[in-house]
């Protein structure tokens, strides 16, 4: 097996990001969404929408590398008040010490060899020294996979879902928190 890392990502990245976006949500939502709108998503706007992210201030964007491969992403930083809001609006005591895992994808052919655990460890640990303890993020409620990844890392449920509108239904997710004091294990 080739040596694995993760580094953070760059502009000249954004091409290879939006390119594992595209085949990951061909594998992962084409029932949801239709082939249509999947085969809709523009290389370009996702390329240019990955650059903006990349520069974004605040937000970290880290890749996981198999040796020339990249083969997945992570997107990072300190949660909006939105997405930690309780139910009734209102922000927990935490907020200034949270941290949103936007989305954490790796290519289905590279899955089940550590590069999840690795890019969420190495956001962990950034988050963790800008002063975050703790991490929020959503998972649709139909991912058992990802459900099941984020459990064996110790988050949790805590109770507040969501749904959203795909234009061809609906997607309910979960909203799931844990610790940011996560330790790679090789």
């Amino acid at each position: 097996m080739s040596a694995a890392e993760v580094r953070p990502a760059s502009l000249s990245d954004a091409a290879e990001i939006a390119r594992i976006q595209r085949l990951t949500w061909r594998a992962a939502y084409t029932d949801l969404l239709g082939a249509e709108a999947i085969d809709a998503l523009d290389a370009a706007d996702l390329e240019g929408t990955w650059a903006e992210t990349i520069e974004f201030p605040g937000t970290r964007v880290y890749l996981a590398v198999e040796g020339e491969f990249t083969v997945g992403y992570c997107v990072a930083g300190p949660a909006p008040a939105d997405e930690i809001a309780t139910a009734d609006g209102t922000a927990p005591p935490d907020a200034a010490t949270t941290a949103l895992i936007a989305t954490l994808v790796v290519e289905p052919r590279w899955g089940r060899r550590g590069h999840a655990g690795r890019l969420l460890g190495t956001a962990a640990a950034d988050l963790r020294s800008d002063g975050l303890d703790r991490g929020v993020t959503w998972v649709a409620q139909s991912d058992h996979p990802t459900l099941g990844f984020y459990r064996r890392a110790g988050w949790a449920p805590d109770g507040t879902v969501r749904t959203l509108d795909t234009g061809r239904g609906t997607l309910r997710e979960v909203r799931l928190t844990g610790t940011l004091q996560l330790e790679l294990t090789h």
